[in-house]
């Protein structure tokens, strides 16, 4: 595929449920929102409800599926989360088992799905205002890093914030900011720019999920609350079954991105 941005929602899934697309959704059906995945079972489905409300920069709900439905019913009726992302981690009790293509084989009645809101749907709208993305131009994964923030407990769910990092011009550090915030059920504005050591992060070339990538003379990191925070509140709560998309890899949704957005 030479030009995956304008695919439409339905031919990306149809690619990606076709094995066709296996990497990274970023700037893949360009407009429309993407959107985390974390699926658990029934029982603990109404504490992990609880916690992304008290935590909505990490995980802004955008659907949730009945019990034992693999259909997003609000944000992509003809959708089957089960195989319609490019790549799926199985954790058991906490610890990463398996990542595989689709998880058909580890599906069951009693689970539901969450669809949490991605940073990637505001991509365009900083690329529209010539804010660069580094990972797009570098066609690699956005790096993901793990905290010291941490997020408000819910029940048994509690963890460390997990963040995503874009390099920005300097002189373009408050434009980003104005774009995405915009896009608050995608994670809005930055939760912290400058100093990766002030939020815990170690090495900024050395992240936790996603690649690493290239920040130029002049450029500042800034940091995005990251849907991934889940799978980081996993390894902590050990659940004894929780499926997550893997890093960078997302669920198209129909919704235009706009849709989204607060002017």
């Amino acid at each position: 595929m030479n030009n995956p941005a304008i695919l439409t929602p339905t031919e990306a899934r149809t690619l990606i449920r076709e094995g066709k697309w296996n990497k990274p959704t970023s700037g893949m059906a360009a407009g429309y929102t993407q959107a985390n995945l974390a699926i658990l079972k029934k029982e603990l489905a109404f504490e992990f409800l609880l916690f992304c409300q008290r935590n909505p920069k990490p995980c802004p709900v955008l659907d949730v599926t009945e019990v034992g439905s693999p259909v997003p019913q609000l944000i992509a009726p003809d959708a089957d989360i089960r195989t319609d992302i490019p790549a799926y981690r199985v954790y058991k009790h906490g610890e990463l088992v398996d990542e595989v293509p689709d998880i058909l084989s580890y599906w069951e009645d009693d689970m539901v799905a969450f669809l949490l809101g991605c940073s990637f749907t505001f991509e365009q709208a900083m690329l529209k205002n010539n804010i660069p993305v580094r990972h797009i131009e570098e066609d690699c994964n956005v790096p993901m890093y793990q905290t010291n923030i941490p997020c408000i407990k819910a029940g048994r769910f509690e963890g460390p914030m997990v963040v995503s990092m874009r390099p920005v011009p300097e002189k373009d550090v408050v434009r980003a900011v104005q774009v995405t915030s915009r896009f608050p059920a995608v994670h809005g504005a930055p939760v912290h720019v400058g100093n990766p050591a002030s939020i815990g992060i170690r090495d900024i070339h050395r992240p936790d999920f996603g690649d690493s990538v290239t920040v130029k003379e002049g450029e500042v990191p800034v940091f995005w609350a990251c849907g991934v925070t889940p799978q980081a509140v996993a390894m902590h709560m050990k659940p004894e079954i929780m499926i997550t998309h893997a890093p960078g890899h997302m669920f198209i949704t129909d919704m235009h991105e706009e849709q989204y957005s607060v002017l």
